[in-house]
């Protein structure tokens, strides 16, 4: 297809390592919910602190990337670290029950799932921003296949999610949690023996920037093992930080500010003008993007719980399995994509980033408009036909195309060569304080506390419809104020009209 080669072993490992992060979140909610007996507001604040550190990660991972360890080693221990981690998950032990008014858990089994969560959370770390990256090296600056081959690279992530979102979710929920655990950890196995068979077609990017400063020891112990150690060691303090999802907010409200300082320091300090406004530019659209993936992000909590309480989805599937519906789309719809900005782009019409960041946000408040549609026709029961969760994920799932391939090949673009790394890790950042506001999001839904009976019928519809009215109305403001600004946001990215 006139890509590079080590796009397609890039996209391969990225595709195992979504199939076993996505394998695992088809069931996360369910499994907190129905295993661990969490009420909604709970689980939903745990999943998205969970998912917060997963993308909060990769601004240190990339950081460490770009200066010490490569690209290319960077994913190495990420990947051995995410295959700990998703083994780890199918050691599910005996279910809690509910006795005297009180859950209890199994301590032993409850301590196994946070360092489990854990091991993937600084594994992805490592992992994600510096394969992104990789993707971008593989192409020249100028190169106009750029966005092309990021919605490529999208694709095959989604692949791996469709397969996983419905095996996992099929076996988890159906034959018992450690089956699905257990096949995501095998799927992360064969990603990173894929990378390292494939190494060769990546053409030598991603080496370490100073091979003999890793191999200089310190008390016998060279620098390479010392950062090893160090990320090892850094299991042990997120093991206990996500289990004080309350204090989390803190903790990432003061590394964004510090980081989002540090940006505009540099920016304004360190770069010619082109530069500066490349940069701040992007820091704006990162910054909106936040509010997309806090509603992106409620497909596997508040979504997934209310598929499971109020779509009417038959004996034949389990709530997880519609997650599927969102990588099922890319898969579809990427290479419309990717053939449409190519050739709006040699028409000069392709939609500038900006712009299509604004109709990422608008197309997401549609989703959430278009159950609350469906809602309108439920029976007395409060099921909501299929058809209603289908069109919603398929709204979703075009904003998603028009910001995350986009946002991935503008960070490549956009940034100063120096912290390239380090901003791919920022881009993962901003999902990190949307995860989250999602799980915020999510507890505003709350229907069942502290193990009681689950609400269902119309009344959890009625609690979900309301929010989601909310949701809606603010994605389709923002959206549309995005949309006014992005002809004066565009100008300042300095970029040919046929590279916007």
């Amino acid at each position: 297809m006139g890509h590079p080669r080590g796009l397609y072993v890039l996209f391969l490992t990225e595709m195992w390592e979504r199939f076993s992060y996505y394998g695992m979140r088809a069931l996360l909610i369910l499994y907190l919910t129905k295993h661990f007996l969490f009420g909604d507001r709970d689980a939903g604040l745990l999943y998205g602190s969970y998912a917060a550190l997963v993308y909060a990660m990769p601004v240190i991972g990339g950081m460490v990337a770009d200066r010490y360890l490569g690209l290319r080693k960077a994913v190495m221990f990420g990947a051995v670290m995410l295959v700990c981690g998703h083994f780890g998950m199918a050691f599910e032990g005996q279910a809690a029950v509910q006795m005297g008014g009180e859950v209890q858990r199994n301590l032993l089994y409850e301590q196994i799932f946070y360092l489990s969560l854990a091991f993937v959370i600084v594994g992805v770390g490592f992992l994600k921003a510096s394969i992104s990256t990789l993707v971008g090296q593989l192409y020249g600056q100028e190169d106009p296949r750029r966005d092309a081959g990021f919605t490529l690279f999208y694709m095959g992530i989604n692949i791996g999610a469709f397969i996983a979102t419905l095996l996992c979710a099929y076996l988890g929920e159906t034959f018992g949690w450690r089956y699905g655990f257990g096949v995501a950890g095998v799927g992360m196995l064969f990603g990173l023996i894929t990378f390292i068979r494939g190494q060769k077609h990546l053409l030598g990017a991603g080496e370490p920037p100073n091979v003999a400063y890793l191999k200089r020891r310190i008390l016998g112990i060279s620098r390479e093992a010392l950062i090893y150690i160090a990320g090892l060691l850094s299991v042990i303090v997120i093991w206990q930080l996500i289990q004080r999802a309350g204090d989390l907010g803190f903790v990432l409200s003061g590394f964004g500010l510090v980081v989002i300082a540090w940006i505009t320091w540099f920016s304004l300090s360190k770069c010619n003008a082109i530069e500066r406004d490349r940069m701040l530019v992007m820091l704006l659209l990162i910054v909106l993007s936040v509010f997309f993936w806090a509603l992106f992000e409620q497909a596997g909590s508040s979504l997934t719980l209310f598929t499971d309480r109020n779509v009417a989805m038959g004996p034949t599937f389990t709530a997880g399995m519609f997650q599927s519906l969102n990588p099922l789309f890319i898969i579809l719809l990427a290479p419309v994509f990717a053939w449409a900005w190519v050739k709006l782009a040699q028409r000069g019409r392709e939609p500038s980033t900006p712009a299509k960041f604004g109709l990422g946000i608008i197309l997401v408040g549609l989703g959430f408009a278009v159950l609350i549609f469906g809602a309108g026709l439920a029976g007395s029961d409060g099921k909501v036909a299929i058809i209603w969760l289908a069109l919603m994920y398929l709204l979703h799932t075009t904003g998603e195309l028009c910001i995350s391939p986009v946002g991935l090949a503008m960070i490549t673009r956009l940034s100063v060569a120096q912290v390239g790394g380090m901003m791919m890790g920022v881009w993962f950042l901003s999902s990190s304080f949307a995860a989250y506001l999602g799980g915020l999001i999510a507890g505003a839904m709350a229907i069942g506390e502290r193990g009681t009976r689950v609400a269902g019928g119309a009344e959890s519809l009625a609690v979900y419809v309301d929010v989601f009215g909310k949701l809606a109305v603010l994605a389709v403001v923002i959206g549309g104020a995005l949309l006014i600004l992005a002809p004066w946001l565009a100008k300042r990215m300095h970029l040919q009209s046929n590279e916007r």
